[in-house]
């Protein structure tokens, strides 16, 4: 059962909704080579608005070389990524500024820095004040940090950090460090997520927590999108699941539908899958009979 938290983000913004019902997030025919080796093959994936759509596959199926493809820092070899119906820039600065945001499989905090002050980072693309009003520190400025300030508070309160406000990123343990970078991304008041591997390294516990915080921010209209090795877990999130294997999308559809299908059962057992012959075709078996 899908439970969600009972803790909201204030003043959350509604995202948007993509133009004349098209999907929030449209990837279409994503290639990315490196030299010689394709690592994404004319993959197509969409995410629409308020949805948690799951992407799994075998170590070294290329679901962070996809990832990085859809956020800007790859510029994929062939195909288009929009959001909101319009081609994102590939950089990653400017796809965080027009709404995607998202967390990465290492832990990247700032160390030396405070749990506010970390999420207060994540406020850059939503300030307007520049160098000169940083310079002169006018009312202007002073507003606005402490409206920024109040919105990291905020944040922390959703995600249940607000006592480690003034707490070196450092010293949080693990599973709190993975929540600051949800609270950080949330800082830039993102219409999508993106997580790459959130439960990596956590306890059951520590992994329920998780869930019931991915839940809470679909609740605030904020789509997802989780890469995660984490069976039991992707499947009692998802609304949908695409696997990779091998830089391909094998499959797409629901948990059950995904977990039914036998090329993914063989690809996550390191077997090979021939498909069904077509009517009137011979399988290798009987071709090497009539040899």
């Amino acid at each position: 059962m899908k439970d969600t938290m009972t803790t909201t983000i204030p003043q959350q913004p509604t995202p948007e909704q993509a133009p004349d019902g098209a999907p929030l997030l449209q990837a279409s025919g994503v290639i990315m080579r490196f030299g010689g080796l394709t690592a994404v093959r004319d993959v197509d994936l969409t995410v629409n608005t308020g949805e948690i759509v799951g992407l799994i596959g075998p170590n070294g199926a290329g679901k962070t070389t996809f990832f990085n493809c859809l956020t800007g820092l790859y510029v994929p070899t062939e195909g288009t990524v929009s959001y909101r119906g319009t081609v994102l820039p590939p950089k990653p600065h400017l796809v965080t500024k027009a709404g995607i945001a998202r967390t990465f499989q290492n832990i990247r905090l700032f160390a030396n820095m405070t749990v506010l002050e970390n999420v207060l980072v994540g406020r850059h693309t939503r300030t307007r004040e520049g160098l000169m009003s940083a310079l002169i520190r006018g009312p202007g400025y002073h507003r606005a940090e402490a409206r920024s300030r109040a919105r990291a508070m905020e944040l922390l309160e959703f995600t249940g950090l607000a006592a480690k406000a003034d707490h070196l990123a450092r010293n949080l343990p693990y599973g709190e460090q993975r929540k600051l970078e949800i609270a950080r991304a949330l800082a830039s008041e993102p219409g999508l997520l993106l997580l790459d591997e959130p439960t990596a390294g956590m306890n059951p516990q520590e992994t329920r927590a998780t869930e019931e915080l991915v839940f809470a921010v679909r609740d605030q209209g904020i789509a997802v999108l989780v890469i995660e090795h984490d069976m039991r877990f992707i499947f009692n999130l998802c609304d949908r699941v695409a696997v990779l294997v091998q830089g391909e999308k094998l499959v797409e559809g629901s948990s059950e539908v995904v977990q039914q299908d036998e090329r993914v059962i063989a690809a996550y057992l390191g077997e090979p899958f021939e498909a069904a012959p077509a009517e009137g075709q011979q399988t290798t078996g009987e071709q090497e009979n009539d040899r």
